[in-house]
């Protein structure tokens, strides 16, 4: 398992801030039939029972705006990976198909309101800490190109800043050669909520992705 540490910084201000960590083997496909027939069920559920207006009261995404708050950053303007998709989802907008572990990683995400960070862990280097962006840090961020992720809770190593719960970077993202897969749960929602979405994410890693040579761990 890679080294991950909560930063004093982000300590202090998120004093319940729990991040369950998985790290295995996995398999990568271009697509996966059952795993998009899950995915649609539960894209029409999620449609089906919110309004748009509804979304930022998930008590996960609620969790999770506060703590943006706090750190200084405005959730309204820098959304929640996970917020976004269920706002996308709500407005009846498909998801991006990308492949089977980052579908899936979306997939844990509605289901749970959580963001979650999903690394081809080959491409980190070093020591991981979770802190807060810093004025001008460099970040590229997938799909949405510079980011600014100053006052952003983010993932460094010893390279640079390479996940955040707004967008995961290029540098470390999941593609058709990763073989070590790294998925860190960030639960600013609590530590029972966070270890119950680590259990769902290994039955969905080992169902739709074959993981294998599995670590976890949950980090205070």
């Amino acid at each position: 398992m890679k080294e991950i540490i909560i930063s004093e910084d982000i300590r202090n201000k998120l004093p319940d801030l729990v991040l369950g960590c998985i790290e295995c083997d996995v398999a990568i496909l271009e697509d996966n039939t059952q795993l998009w027939q899950e995915i649609e069920r539960v894209c029409n559920k999620v449609a089906n029972s919110a309004e748009l207006s509804e979304v930022g009261s998930h008590p996960a995404i609620k969790a999770s705006r506060i703590a943006y708050r706090t750190c200084g950053k405005d959730p309204s303007r820098y959304r929640l990976s996970s917020e976004a998709l269920m706002r996308r989802v709500v407005k009846g907008n498909p998801l991006y198909r990308i492949n089977n572990v980052v579908d899936l990683v979306n997939l844990i995400s509605l289901k749970t309101g959580l963001s979650i960070g999903g690394y081809d862990a080959e491409n980190i280097k070093g020591l991981i800490s979770f802190d807060i962006g810093a004025k001008d840090e460099p970040y590229e961020a997938i799909g949405r190109g510079e980011l600014n992720i100053e006052f952003l809770p983010v993932f460094r190593d010893g390279i640079s800043a390479f996940g955040s719960p707004t967008s995961d970077s290029v540098r470390t993202s999941v593609t058709a050669i990763t073989k070590r897969f790294l998925m860190v749960i960030i639960g600013f929602s609590g530590e029972d909520h966070t270890a119950q979405v680590v259990d769902l994410s290994l039955n969905l890693l080992k169902k739709y992705a074959q993981a294998d040579q599995i670590e976890t761990c949950l980090i205070r």
